[in-house]
């Protein structure tokens, strides 16, 4: 195996582990577990570091969703291993990354969340355990459809309280049992 599909399996093991013992596991997102068991996360890494490229893979990307049949692609996760590796940066790219998805005309239609290794909420320290509810493994653009949220939200009412809730489960979980789940990035076997 190259050491390019060597390095993409291993980024796709990362973010499924993370995904299967973080964001389903302790029901960060109680409306992902559905759409992962179906196979309707489409994942896709970009081994790109430059701005412009990144964003073209993510217009592609947004394009591909928004055509797709949601039944068989309901949500995109965009992993970026080899870019925007400071916060603050990725953070910055957001901002571009939004103004993509006006000038397809998504908005309303599609929307953009993001996790990252070093994600920090304003007003928190960088170790503050409620980070920790949107750092994933690598820099990551998750590309949702708006109608798929309406509908989870309609089966889950209490759907306000999830950031609250989580903080909770992390609370309780602390550094030590986040650590144990093994959700970090890891190096690609040589």
């Amino acid at each position: 195996m190259s050491a390019v599909l060597a390095r993409q399996a291993q980024v796709l093991a990362d973010t499924r582990r993370w995904l299967e013992r973080a964001v389903i596991g302790l029901n960060l997102c109680p409306f992902a577990k559905s759409v992962y068991v179906k196979n309707q996360v489409h994942l896709v890494v970009d081994f790109s570091t430059e701005s412009e490229t990144l964003l073209n893979t993510l217009e592609a990307e947004l394009r591909a969703l928004v055509q797709a049949d949601p039944a068989h692609r309901d949500t995109t996760l965009l992993i970026l291993p080899e870019a925007l590796s400071d916060f603050l940066d990725f953070n910055d790219f957001l901002g571009q990354a939004d103004e993509v998805l006006a000038r397809l005309d998504l908005d309303g239609e599609l929307q953009i969340a993001s996790f990252h290794p070093q994600f920090q909420f304003a007003g928190t320290q960088p170790d503050e355990i409620s980070n920790f509810t949107n750092r994933g493994p690598y820099p990551t653009l998750h590309l949702l459809r708006e109608a798929s949220i309406d509908r989870a939200v309609e089966v889950f009412p209490e759907a306000d309280m999830i950031y609250e809730r989580n903080i909770e489960t992390l609370e309780r979980l602390g550094h030590e049992g986040w650590a144990a789940l093994d959700v970090e990035a890891h190096r690609t076997p040589s």
